[in-house]
């Protein structure tokens, strides 16, 4: 893949994550530390890329007609799907773009249907199989301070377990070549924050999750962003294009950023839910931050533990089991 052919996916993928027109300041403020942060990592001025998106001097013509070939089309097409619902199923003003996509790089309707819809399932998992419909306003996280400290129905011991299983699963499925896999990651963590909520007594809703998830400093569309970019600038996308086998080893870093996140947002809510949400949002950013500093010690560790879980993970069965 030339430089070329990378600025035209991440041009498309910027495109896919402004498409919906009501994306929040916090979320547009995650996307360009990811561009800064990526520039920084690849020397590949994504910075710029990221201001004439915004200014609207990318076409989306022009960057599809960049990739010449049906490999680079499909990807990315498949991760603009991703980024238009890394925070939920794609609305209609994204729908539209992955329509006006879909034809700028001439792929044929039912397989983008057919993989458009797979991702849909992926980005509408229940928070927890079963669970009631929840109704009402969602109560941010910052607007919920003073409560009483609460302890779990399951022991800390169970709550670390359970923490760091998700951790394990998020950092083996990054290490897999399928796009679907990535896009697995996010619902995951969103879950993993219900299911330590639920444990203290909180029945949370997904509006509640999201918000907390910005508060710490965790965007939706922006972590599948980075996720994407880190695996597109390494070369790793390119290496896996057309193979359906493991590639283990190739996405360390990858697997590396999903394992910590994942494990810093398990024990951040932990702290958040037993101390009856009355942490602040800046204690909450600052807390996460140092937990995400605290996995990336603990993912050597578990490394050959992720590498295991990814040899044997199926991504369809997974997706049946979080479905039942």
């Amino acid at each position: 893949m030339n430089p070329e052919q990378t600025r035209a996916i991440v041009s498309i993928c910027l495109l896919a994550a402004f498409a919906d027109k009501h994306k929040d300041d916090r979320e547009r403020e995650h996307i360009r530390r990811v561009a800064e942060s990526l520039s920084a990592d690849s020397g590949v001025d994504l910075m710029k890329l990221y201001q004439d998106v915004l200014l609207g001097r990318v076409k989306l013509d022009d960057a599809a007609a960049a990739l010449d070939t049906p490999e680079l089309r499909q990807l990315a097409f498949e991760m603009a799907v991703g980024v238009c619902d890394a925070d939920g199923v794609h609305n209609a003003d994204e729908t539209a773009f992955l329509d006006r996509l879909r034809i700028a790089l001439g792929l044929d309707a039912a397989g983008a249907a057919s993989y458009t819809r797979q991702a849909d399932e992926i980005a509408s998992l229940a928070l927890e199989p079963a669970a009631p419909a929840r109704s009402g306003a969602t109560v941010p996280p910052a607007a919920a301070a003073g409560g009483a400290a609460r302890t779990a129905n399951v022991s800390g011991a169970e709550l670390d377990k359970m923490i760091l299983n998700a951790a394990i699963l998020n950092g083996a499925l990054e290490l897999l070549p399928q796009s679907l896999a990535s896009m697995a990651i996010i619902p995951l963590q969103t879950r993993l924050v219900y299911r330590v909520g639920k444990a203290h007594g909180y029945e949370l809703d997904r509006g509640h999750i999201t918000d907390f998830l910005a508060t710490v400093g965790v965007g939706l569309t922006s972590q599948y962003v980075e996720q994407f970019g880190r695996k597109l600038i390494g070369g790793l996308l390119g290496k896996m294009m057309g193979k359906t086998g493991r590639a283990i080893g190739s996405a360390a870093t990858g697997s590396a950023f999903s394992f910590a996140s994942t494990w810093a947002l398990g024990h951040v809510a932990k702290r958040y839910y037993a101390g009856g949400r009355s942490l602040s949002g800046d204690a909450l950013k600052s807390s996460f931050s140092g937990l995400v500093g605290e996995a990336r010690g603990l993912q050597q560790r578990y490394m050959p533990e992720i590498e295991q879980r990814a040899r044997t993970l199926d991504v369809g069965k997974l997706m049946q089991e979080l479905r039942a």
